[in-house]
């Protein structure tokens, strides 16, 4: 399934715990992003679905908001362009997601942390458009 087009503004990685304030040079990666070998992404539009699917047993969640360019780019959590990292669109169930390779998150490529609370489902408390 090819990438969506357009490319979206933005990706989101979904915490279900605060991370550091302020943002560390680079964040613990999760276990699920260990065992898999990449960072689990998500649109925009995704964000309420995946929330649902994984993460419907929480009252509040952390998202973190980074520019799509960015880590297209290559740069990794230290802010520097790192040989290897890419995005990668590859299908998931019934879906094409953003997979981030060969990098980590951080503060140097994380442009914002918004915690999010749930109101009924997360789809109904997610809409994002930023």
């Amino acid at each position: 399934m090819p990438a969506p087009s357009p490319l979206p503004s933005y990706l989101y990685k979904i915490l279900d715990t605060a991370p550091p304030s302020p943002l560390p040079a680079r964040l613990p990666l999760s276990d699920l992003d260990r065992n898999d070998g990449f960072l689990h992404l998500s649109t925009s539009t995704q964000v309420p679905g995946t929330a649902d699917s994984y993460f419907s047993d929480f009252t509040e969640l952390w998202l973190l908001k980074i520019e799509y360019k960015v880590l297209a780019d290559g740069t990794d959590a230290d802010g520097e362009v790192k040989k290897g990292a890419e995005i990668k669109w590859e299908e998931v169930g019934r879906g094409c997601f953003a997979h981030f390779y060969g990098g980590d998150l951080g503060k140097g490529n994380v442009g914002e942390v918004v915690k999010v609370e749930k109101v009924g489902t997360w789809g109904k408390s997610l809409d994002l458009e930023w």
